[in-house]
Parts: structure tokens; sequence; C-alpha cells
């Protein structure tokens, strides 16, 4: 995938890994905002090229009562609504087949979930809408596997596909990075690191997952080192009450700083 297929991508020239990253779900119009203004003076600044990520819905939920969204509707027109004001384009889930043509109206890139990556007709609606699918790969598959899900994008004449790894499960309650996994994937495709979900720790007794935001930069700098193409990071200006995936995201306090190490590891990286 050529990165500069994507709409109103910026600073594509500067040698930088490009960026997805924002809230896990969208909770309102002025977090969004908030969140997308504070990335988007970060990353120009540092010549960084940025994706909004945000969730419109959040369907795979461990209780019944856990939070899922706003409104289908109201979530998307919020992205599109980031994505006019800072002139960036945007990411979202999608979960089922009719997600995509609905979803497509409104962002940049549709991304699978990684418990749905082997879903064929969800793949393949995405494929079809020629919007950027950004595949997950599943906590149970290997590097190795996912070429097969490339192909399925592939097979539907969209050559905009690209894969991110968010960890492989390690025992029920924990995820670890294989990181000879990246050079792998980057055979079939652009790939991602999900550095957040990497440090989830699903299948907690009280049902909401937990995580280790301590380990962030470590894993971040890890997947720099290793050559991949981009990451993926969700953040929260207060990750402690944010409605989904608190426990594992990064506070925007510190997402300049992290920058700015990984920009540098980045530019040592491309020296050799």
């Amino acid at each position: 995938m050529e990165i500069n297929n994507i709409p109103q991508i910026k600073h594509t020239e500067s040698g930088n890994f490009f960026l997805l990253a924002g809230p896990c779900a969208i909770e309102g119009e002025d977090m969004a905002l908030r969140i997308a203004e504070k990335i988007v003076s970060i990353t120009d600044n540092l010549q960084i090229p940025y994706v909004f990520k945000g969730s419109f819905k959040k369907a795979n939920r461990s209780r019944i009562d856990s939070f899922t969204g706003i409104g289908d509707e109201k979530a998307l027109k919020i992205l599109q609504k980031v994505s006019q004001t800072f002139g960036v384009p945007t990411i979202t889930d999608i979960h089922t087949n009719e997600d995509a043509a609905m979803a497509a109206q409104y962002v940049d890139i549709l991304q699978i979930p990684a418990f749905l990556v082997r879903q064929t007709d969800l793949v393949v609606a995405a494929a079809e809408t020629g919007k950027t699918v950004n595949l997950k790969k599943g906590q149970f598959m290997s590097p190795e596997s996912m070429k097969h899900a490339v192909q399925k994008v592939l097979d539907c004449n969209n050559q905009n596909v690209m894969v991110t790894d968010r960890g492989t499960m390690f025992g029920y309650q924990d995820m670890i990075v294989d990181y000879r996994g990246i050079p792998t994937m980057k055979q079939f495709a652009t790939t991602v690191l999900d550095v957040t979900h990497s440090l989830q720790q699903p299948n907690q007794t009280t049902g909401v997952t937990g995580g280790r935001p301590d380990m962030i930069e470590t894993v971040a700098k890890a997947g720099i080192a290793v050559g991949v193409d981009g990451i993926f990071i969700e953040t929260h200006f207060d990750p402690a009450n944010a409605k989904s995936d608190g426990a594992n995201m990064l506070h925007l306090d510190y997402f300049e700083g992290l920058m700015k190490k990984l920009v540098a590891i980045r530019k040592t990286i491309n020296e050799f």
C-alpha cells in the first residue's frame, strides 16, 4: 500500500513512521475534537503522517452493561467533523457487513477488529467500498497466516490494505508481542504495531479489561527499532474515566514526549 493513497495524509516525505491515534471510542464531539487538536499539533510539529482513530461503536464487549457508543450516525458524523476541522484522515472499526457501506460515507480507513479478521464476508464488504482496509491480526493467528486475509482484500481489486499486529494471547489474561512477526507481515502489506492493545490484560474476573500503560513506551520503541511502518496508540486526556479501554490508553499529557523519542529512534534507524 502507498501511504499517499490515504486522503489528506500529510508529511509523507518526512521519513517518519505514520501514526494512527485517538480515543478508543467516540464519547462525544468535544472530547474527540480536543484529542484531535492536541495530536494534530504534535504531529505537524514533528512531521509525522497522522490518521485520527476513534471507534464509532464498540460491539465486542465482555459485559452487556459495557459502553458501546453514543449512536452510530452521531459518532460517525463526529469523525467526519474531525476530518473536516483538522484536515486529517480518519479510521474506525466495523463489525458487520452493513457497517462497511455506512462507515465508508464518513471515514477514510475501515478497520477489521482482530476477533473478526477471519470473517470473509466482512473483509470483502470493507474491501469493496474502495476504502483503505486495516486488518488487525487475530490474537490467535500467526503472522504468516495474515497473508490470506490480505489476499481477500487484493482479490477485491483493492490494493489499499495494511496489517496491524496487536499482540498474541499469552495464557488467558495477558498479551505478548512477537517482534519476529513484523518483518514477516511486511512481506504481505504495510505493517502497523498497535501498542496499546498489545498491552491489554483481557478476561479479568470483573469483566473489565485491564492493561499495562507503563509499558507503552517500551513496546513502541521496540516496534520502531524493528522497522514497523506505522504505530497505533489509543490516547485520552482522562484515561481513568474513559468509557472504553481506559486501563491501557496513554494519557494525552505524555503523548508528545513519546512521539519525540520515537521520531529520534526512527531517524537513527533510517541511517542504517
